[in-house]
């Protein structure tokens, strides 16, 4: 089975979604975050547009409620600076920095679910998401 990957907000706003591979999955937590983000009307319908393309291929991954239960304990893990079976002792993070990771969190957990992997340029914060939640990360140099 061919591996498939999800794009993280920051990488399609460098790179169109046409020039996106086609074997990728496209996150309904990014579409919200860009069409939050619209410069105006137009943009936001052809987001729209686009979420439902996907749709239609059976490449959008939607969060399913396991996913936002698992977020919600990652998050809890993360604001309270829980140990981690895979780094050990965790600094706590910020109940700010704690909603600022919410839709990465979102992203992370539905890929782990379906075994994707997330082309991201924020290996910061997917880093510290990957103490508690086992998916993997690459830099999108090596898909694009």
């Amino acid at each position: 089975m061919r591996q498939r990957y999800v794009i993280d907000t920051n990488v399609l706003i460098r790179h169109p979604a046409d020039a996106v591979p086609g074997h990728v999955l496209l996150s309904a937590v990014v579409v919200q975050e860009i069409t939050a983000g619209a410069a105006d009307d137009a943009e936001a319908r052809r987001w729209g547009v686009t979420l439902r393309e996907y749709e239609s291929l059976n490449q959008l991954l939607t969060p399913d409620s396991d996913d936002w239960y698992e977020t919600g304990k990652i998050l809890n893990a993360l604001l309270r600076g829980k140990r981690s079976w895979r780094a050990g002792h965790t600094a706590a993070i910020s109940r700010e920095e704690q909603q600022r990771l919410l839709r990465d969190v979102l992203i992370a957990r539905s890929a782990r679910r379906v075994n994707a992997v997330v082309v991201t340029y924020n290996a910061g914060d997917f880093g510290k998401i990957r103490r508690f939640c086992d998916v993997r990360i690459i830099a999108p140099a090596e898909l694009f």
